[in-house]
């Protein structure tokens, strides 16, 4: 009887996940009402890019019936929060200028927190003058004609330090993130994701690999929560954050937090058995298992299912992989 009501319970959340995923890929939950011009006007030109998108990522999150009844609960509560729309606000409340040797600029302190609720979990980041450029050329390359109608304030020739041109530029760039992130093509796209925290995951890479794990461990805690915010529709893209959270607390002998921080990285990959971190995670998942007294033979099982499936092959283990990020 425990077994049918197993089976019947599992059934059920097979039925409620496959509901949810077309529901996912054919009415997507992130639609404005009142969208800007320019994202009107690229619309029909990126209807196919996009349809084909959603439809890779429905495809490669669809569920199957090797998943436990938690795994399939797990995986049904990241679809629903993929649904529920989140909305971030930009503000640049202050500024500092930087003298370094030769040269000099200007700092723009960005705050970044959603809307709708006390956000207790801003992101607070700093971006220069050039920054906000590159991010501008790159974007320009990739969404010329959603990017005819945003303006970028210029360089002067003179006065830039003048508290007036700085205040000016403070408002500018507010309106200008601000316009970026409402056209659902741009604030999906990698260059404008990298532009919010390509600098920080570099820093805490370098402290990585050079052995500084607690400084590594307080950069990636920081970004993790804007890199949920930004991908909430591509869950499976902060697992290497997620894994270099795991190998922090391991090296720092943290166990506990390295298992809980593991468990987030596993099941976004429960579906994604190929990808590059899945075995190295789960070797390691095991190892922490065994140390903290869990069951371990589940994650084993899976290892083992993995194994037999694939030629045997050179895997790299979890703390080789995370050093090769961002190295460049």
């Amino acid at each position: 009887m425990d077994q049918d009501s197993h089976c019947t319970a599992q059934g059920e959340l097979l039925e409620a996940v496959s509901r949810i995923t077309t529901f996912s890929t054919t009415s997507p939950c992130d639609e404005e009402q009142n969208q800007p011009k320019a994202e009107i006007s690229c619309q029909v030109r990126k209807e196919n890019s996009e349809k084909d998108a959603l439809q890779d990522s429905s495809a490669s999150l669809s569920p199957n019936s090797s998943m436990t009844t938690k795994e399939l609960q797990e995986y049904w509560r990241n679809e629903k929060r993929q649904c529920r729309q989140v909305k971030l606000l930009f503000e640049i409340p202050s500024t500092r200028i930087v003298e370094h040797h030769l040269s000099k600029y200007v700092m723009y302190k960005i705050i970044i927190l959603q809307t709708g609720s006390f956000d207790s979990n801003k992101s607070v980041i700093e971006r220069r003058y050039s920054d906000f450029e590159k991010l501008h050329r790159n974007l320009l390359e990739e969404f010329s004609e959603e990017m005819e109608e945003v303006t970028f304030p210029k360089k002067t020739l003179t006065g830039n330090f003048t508290e007036e041109i700085i205040n000016e530029r403070k408002l500018a760039f507010k309106d200008y993130l601000r316009f970026l992130y409402s056209m659902k093509y741009i604030r999906r796209s990698k260059k404008f994701i990298d532009f919010l925290t390509r600098p920080e995951l570099q820093e805490a890479y370098g402290c990585l690999r050079g052995g500084q794990y607690t400084k590594a461990l307080e950069i990636l805690l920081e970004v993790i929560g804007l890199q949920e915010r930004l991908t909430r529709g591509n869950p499976v893209s902060i697992v290497p954050t997620l894994c270099a959270i795991v190998v922090c607390h391991k090296d720092l002998e943290n166990p506990a937090s390295a298992f809980e921080y593991g468990e987030k990285a596993l099941s976004r990959l429960c579906v994604h058995t190929s990808h590059r971190y899945y075995i190295p995670l789960l070797e390691t998942m095991i190892s922490l298992a065994y140390e903290l007294g869990k069951d371990f033979l589940s994650l084993q099982e899976k290892l083992e299912e993995w194994k037999a499936k694939k030629d045997p092959i050179r895997v790299f283990t979890l703390k080789e992989l995370a050093v090769r990020e961002y190295v460049q």
